[in-house]
């Protein structure tokens, strides 16, 4: 999921050796914290937050056979 969460992010922004994310997991659920350049946040969020709305459903549905529980954090 780590490794998707890279591909999908350093394909949207300009400059992708800045995306960073960080895989921390406990009983319940995984966090992943995706980290970009601050002029490229926009290009992660997108109009009305759709763009990141679209990455955590794509990394939810990758992650569904798992019963835990998947957050992405946009920082």
């Amino acid at each position: 999921m780590k490794q998707l969460l890279e591909v999908i992010a350093s394909a949207l922004v300009d400059n992708p050796d800045e995306v960073v994310v960080t895989e921390t997991e406990n009983d319940k659920e995984i966090v992943l914290s995706l980290k970009v350049a601050p002029d490229d946040m926009g290009k992660v969020i997108g109009k009305q937050g759709k763009i990141a709305k679209a990455i955590r459903t794509v990394v939810r549905a990758s992650a569904s056979k798992s019963d835990k529980k998947i957050l992405v954090d946009i920082q």
